[in-house]
């Protein structure tokens, strides 16, 4: 089918560091341009987001900080962008929400002029979303065929759930499946533990999102300025966030789940201190005793000690303490004017 166009319109996506539109960047960018005569224009391009991408990104869209780091800078690619989408109308799937908020904030970054009157948008997910409702009353309807009576009574939803995961059992039994990184398989089958797996895709730790287990099964922050960064990682360095997490407004879990992650931090630091540190232990008994036989405590000179490879003090040669004699005497006379 041909689209009917009156003026070019532009189907792009994008991949970025994240999704915190005003605070990661953009990696990648591919454009096609379809022209009313149906005739076609691609252009694709890496970029350098001039910051690191994070590890648990970088798995599912495949860019790692290698990748990026011999690519152009938006801001070096910013003006022929602009000048390729003049006078398009804008498509991509969940672009309105995402793909042209954050286009838009890599332009005013780079101080790139590109207007956005007079255009129009088609995010074909709202397509898809609204002529295909991701409702229990639809999914009831899809997979079973018939309608939920009592709809939105806890009872009639909740046996309205079970029968929809049976008929999704029958219908996708031996589905191959395909993730963003081309692995197959067949995540749908009658085992609760491969069903678990399927549905938290995201491994969040604390199901709100704000923390996440990364690849290593270490827990990251998924949000904010320490997004993709170890949260151990981030109470080391900044120890305040933790109080301003349990302070503000996030959910009763997560600040759960930041205080069990909190203890465990803490209670590694008293481990590990107790093992380094050497505790020296002086008898004051024996340190009067030392006072009344006269012992002295040892008396150092500069130049005495030089540090070792490991920030301890050691014994090196001394110098020779030579007497005062009536010539050197005069020449501090004459130094000081005395």
């Amino acid at each position: 089918m041909k689209l009917n166009l009156t003026r070019p319109i532009a189907f792009f996506d994008l991949e970025t560091t994240g999704t915190v539109i005003g605070l990661d960047r953009i990696v990648e960018i591919a454009i096609l341009k379809v022209f009313p005569d149906d005739t076609k224009e691609m252009k694709s391009t890496r970029v350098n987001p001039g910051m690191s991408i994070p590890y648990e990104t970088s798995m599912i869209h495949g860019i790692f900080d290698e990748d990026v780091k011999e690519a152009p800078t938006f801001r070096e690619i910013g003006p022929e962008l602009a000048e390729f989408l003049k006078d398009c109308d804008l498509a991509g799937y969940n672009s309105n929400k995402f793909d042209i908020p954050m286009l838009m904030e890599e332009f005013l970054r780079a101080r790139v002029e590109f207007d956005l009157e007079n255009r129009r948008f088609v995010d074909v997910q709202n397509i898809f979303h609204q002529m295909e409702q991701r409702t229990l009353k639809a999914a009831y309807q899809f997979y079973c065929g018939k309608a939920i009576e009592n709809a939105h009574s806890a009872e009639a939803d909740t046996m309205a759930t079970y029968e929809v995961l049976l008929a999704q059992l029958d219908k996708y039994e031996g589905r191959e499946w395909e993730d963003r990184k081309g692995n197959k398989s067949v995540p749908v089958k009658n085992d609760i533990e491969a069903l678990h797996s399927f549905t938290n895709l995201s491994r969040p730790v604390d199901f709100a999102g704000r923390i996440v287990f990364n690849e290593d099964g270490i827990e990251v922050f998924n949000f904010g300025k320490h997004k993709g960064k170890c949260v151990e990682e981030v109470f080391q360095a900044e120890p305040s966030y933790y109080s301003w997490m349990q302070q503000g407004d996030f959910p009763l879990y997560t600040k759960r789940c930041l205080e069990k992650i909190w203890v465990r931090w803490n209670e590694k630091k008293v481990i590990i201190k107790q093992q380094t540190e050497k505790t020296v232990v002086i008898d004051r008994a024996d340190l009067k005793d030392n006072q009344h036989r006269g012992e002295q405590r040892p008396q150092f000179q500069k130049g005495n000690f030089r540090p070792d490879n490991r920030g301890n003090r050691e014994e090196g040669p001394k110098k020779k303490t030579e007497p005062i004699t009536d010539d050197m005497l005069e020449l501090l006379k004459q130094k000081f004017g005395k």
